[in-house]
């Protein structure tokens, strides 16, 4: 061979040897570009928000059970947090400032936050029902008309109590403005307030109208499904985010939800025990008589509240608190549900 072919056949096998590192180098930054893209989208704590109502037991006896981190564990989750909010505006804010990345709340506050940017869905429904209108027990109630000139306490302005209640007072005539008057509060200061003599009225979620007929200074009149049968009440929502970047952590999410609830439903005794744990100064007695008063009824199928739920943006937008109704599609996925059943 001479000394020309060399040259040649150096050349070549350089360019081969250069053109097979150039690739094998490629493709090792790309796998560690994308190794390093799915550590950083990658996530170890969800923080769970929630009320401190027997609507919301599922989230509770599942967080006692151990169900949340022992469902979670393999998609990555080390650590369950929360955080409790005295009622759903205050939680919304929170979801707002990227604070909780699951709500346990009121289907019309997700409406509002919606309204003003929030980026979430609702997945899951806790319960519907559930809610009483207590009047003190030295005043009579013969219909909404008795109401007329009173002061009522209920949950701040864009939660189910207080949607619920000024539709309801409407369409029994009394102007929520102008003929009764309607402080927004959580409840333990409006059952203060009641006690005190300093409103007339609440209307408030369970265990709620329980605490103030078992102390003797108001006696349920209305329950909430009376105002509105089978209506929508605690939801399960969920960020955008966890939705599009961790479908199968929401999956699993709604799993648990689902498992807590028939949980709950097929051992009520256990689920009141969870609660009145959770709130000794309550009682185990007043609890169970709680559950057994209240008109409301754990479920977690969104299908069955979707309507009542777009029914709460009609009337949030007729009361001036968002700017425009919201559809189904701006307020639900119910994709993560159906997918149980397949």
């Amino acid at each position: 061979m001479n000394h020309t072919k060399t040259i040649k056949l150096a050349s070549t096998l350089f360019l081969v040897i250069a053109l097979v590192l150039a690739v094998f180098v490629s493709g090792c930054t790309e796998d560690t570009a994308d190794q390093e893209e799915e550590q950083a989208d990658a996530i170890t704590e969800l923080t769970f928000g929630y009320q401190p109502s027997t609507h919301q037991i599922a989230y509770m006896t599942a967080r006692e059970k151990g169900w949340w981190l022992e469902d979670l564990e393999p998609y990555g989750i080390v650590s369950i947090d929360d955080k409790e909010f005295a009622t759903g505006a205050p939680e919304m804010q929170a979801m707002l400032a990227d604070e909780i990345d699951v709500a346990y709340v009121g289907a019309a506050p997700v409406i509002a936050a919606l309204a003003n940017g929030l980026d979430a869905k609702i997945v899951a429904a806790v319960q519907i029902q559930g809610s009483d209108l207590v009047l003190k027990t030295d005043l009579s109630y013969e219909g909404p008309e008795s109401l007329r000139g009173l002061t009522i306490a209920t949950f701040p302005a864009g939660t189910i109590q207080d949607t619920l209640l000024r539709n309801w007072l409407k369409e029994n005539g009394i102007d929520p403005d102008n003929d009764v008057e309607i402080k927004g509060m959580g409840s333990g200061p409006a059952i203060t307030s009641l006690t005190a003599g300093e409103v007339d009225a609440v209307f408030l979620p369970h265990p709620a109208p329980t605490i103030i007929e078992s102390e003797g200074t108001g006696r349920s009149v209305v329950s909430s499904g009376e105002m509105l049968q089978n209506h929508a009440c605690c939801v399960v929502a969920v960020s955008g985010d966890l939705i599009r970047e961790h479908p199968d952590i929401v999956q699993q999410i709604v799993e648990t939800h689902v498992r807590a609830t028939e949980y709950n439903s097929e051992n009520l005794g256990e689920a009141a025990q969870i609660y009145a744990d959770a709130y000794p100064d309550l009682g185990l007695e007043l609890v169970n008589k709680s559950l057994t008063d209240w008109d409301g009824s754990w479920i977690s199928d969104p299908s069955l509240i979707v309507n009542s739920t777009v029914d709460y943006a009609q009337v949030q937008y007729e009361l001036g608190y968002i700017s425009e109704p919201l559809t189904q599609d701006d307020i639900f996925d119910l994709s993560f549900y159906e997918a149980l059943d397949q």
